[in-house]
């Protein structure tokens, strides 16, 4: 059953302290309503470490103060007023203005997803910050002025102009100032036309330079009959410096016979004498400073073939050191064709010896290894020259092995021939190098064409 609370007992008013009697529910004196006085609540014993139970402690004036209310009966803590919800008036007497409560705290929004791992909940009111930050775009009024390409360097008068942008200077190592281009070297593709003669070198598509070289000219004898001359000849790639060695061999011999045949020396003689002079250009290349044999030893000496063919006074006269070849193709195609060389090569040796037919022979790897070579480590120079007195027009063919090896055969060298290389020795030229390059341009391709008979004085190339 339950209880009602009992009326705490009080002696005086807790508002006016007036004396109070049992029983009273209102003081007599200022009316305070003596039900809000709480009752005094029963005090739970504190216990000792010991177990014992301490007296209560008295009131330090002997007063007995009543006890506030800290419970509604519901549980619920009794109310506290704060000193704005209490009426009062200012010092002249008037009532004071009501203070407006504060407006409550707002309420987070609720979020529409869950938040991202890492952000922070023990801040009170967190900003709401958007989940991406999207970067603005540059205002294209306040962006530069791209600056505008420099001009590229015109090239001054005599010097080189770039092959691919045909505007920019070359530099000393090759290059286009303009581009960047690596221009093509020099030697890389040559032509020369020296009145009836023509020449042809091309670096070839597998070959990295040209080591081939040529060399060309005209002159006249004592006599005033006209000398056409061409020289070639083919760099030994397994030497040092091979390129060095066929230019300075064909320019040695090209200037021996252009010098010796004005001055009356037969022009078989003067053939022999320039392959003389030329072993003796390439033999200088070898005579090196010691310093330099020092820090590459594994060098040696420079070397290269040579070929050459003079056409004077109804003479063909011819020579030769290593493998290149000369051709005879007649203008009338129906008359044979021949070889005027024979090889200084394994192949030719075994066919010679009568050990191999020349088909089994260069058949052989071993075909193509030289026997005969310009250079200071050859054998003793045995320089091959033979001379012709054609019946009839023709056409002399002197090349390297990288064009006769797509035309091996005086009748296949024939076939290649265009049928006015006579009238037009240049562009035949370039003919048998793009023939050579159609079959595969292994090798670098060097090719010369002369006339026969040689033409007049002041008759060129059609």
């Amino acid at each position: 059953m339950s209880q009602m609370p009992q009326q705490a007992a009080v002696s005086k008013c807790p508002s006016c302290e007036e004396p109070l009697e049992s029983g009273d529910r209102f003081c007599g004196a200022c009316g305070y309503d003596l039900s809000v006085v709480p009752a005094r609540p029963v005090d739970s014993p504190t216990l000792a470490v010991n177990g014992a139970v301490p007296a209560p402690a008295s009131p330090p004036d002997g007063v007995e103060w009543p006890v506030a209310r800290d419970s509604d009966g519901h549980g619920h803590p009794a109310p506290v007023h704060a000193a704005a919800e209490v009426p009062g008036t200012d010092s002249g007497g008037s009532p004071l203005p009501p203070t407006p409560p504060p407006p409550p705290p707002a309420a987070p929004p609720a979020p529409s997803e869950p938040p991202a791992p890492g952000v922070r909940f023990d801040r009170p009111d967190p900003p709401q910050e958007p989940d991406e930050y999207p970067l603005q775009a540059p205002d294209p009024r306040l962006a530069p002025e791209p600056a505008a390409p420099a001009a590229p360097v015109a090239p001054a008068p005599g010097e080189k102009v770039c092959v691919a942008c045909r505007a920019g200077r070359v530099d000393d190592d090759g290059y286009c100032e303009n581009c960047g281009h690596a221009q093509p070297r020099e030697r890389d593709h040559m032509e020369q036309e020296s009145g009836p003669v023509a020449a042809v070198s091309d670096r070839g598509l597998r070959h990295h330079r040209n080591e081939d070289a040529f060399s060309v000219g005209c002159t006249a004898l004592p006599d005033g009959a006209p000398a056409s001359v061409a020289i070639v000849c083919d760099g030994v790639s397994s030497a040092t410096r091979p390129d060095d060695a066929s230019l300075a061999a064909s320019r040695a011999a090209g200037e021996s016979l252009l010098s010796a045949l004005p001055r009356g020396t037969h022009p078989q003689q003067a053939m022999h004498d320039a392959i003389v002079a030329a072993s003796h250009a390439v033999n200088a290349l070898a005579e090196e400073p010691a310093t330099a044999r020092e820090q590459a030893p594994h060098q040696n000496a420079p070397a290269c073939t040579l070929v050459g063919a003079v056409v004077a006074a109804g003479l063909l006269v011819v020579g030769w050191v290593g493998d290149s070849r000369v051709y005879w193709v007649p203008v009338d195609r129906s008359t044979p064709p021949a070889r005027l060389t024979e090889d200084d090569s394994w192949a030719a040796q075994m066919v010679a010896a009568g050990l191999m037919s020349e088909a089994e022979a260069y058949a052989d790897e071993r075909a193509h290894a030289i026997t005969g070579w310009l250079g200071a480590d050859a054998y003793d120079l045995e320089p091959h020259t033979a001379s012709f007195k054609p019946d009839r027009p023709g056409v002399v063919v002197v090349c390297t092995d990288g064009l006769w090896n797509y035309a091996e055969s005086a009748e296949e060298m024939a076939e290649a021939v265009p049928l006015d290389a006579a009238a037009r020795p240049l562009h035949s030229a370039r003919v048998l190098v793009g023939h050579a390059l159609d079959g595969g341009g292994h090798d670098n391709v060097t090719v010369a064409l002369l006339p026969f008979p040689a033409p007049s004085q002041g008759a060129g190339s059609a």
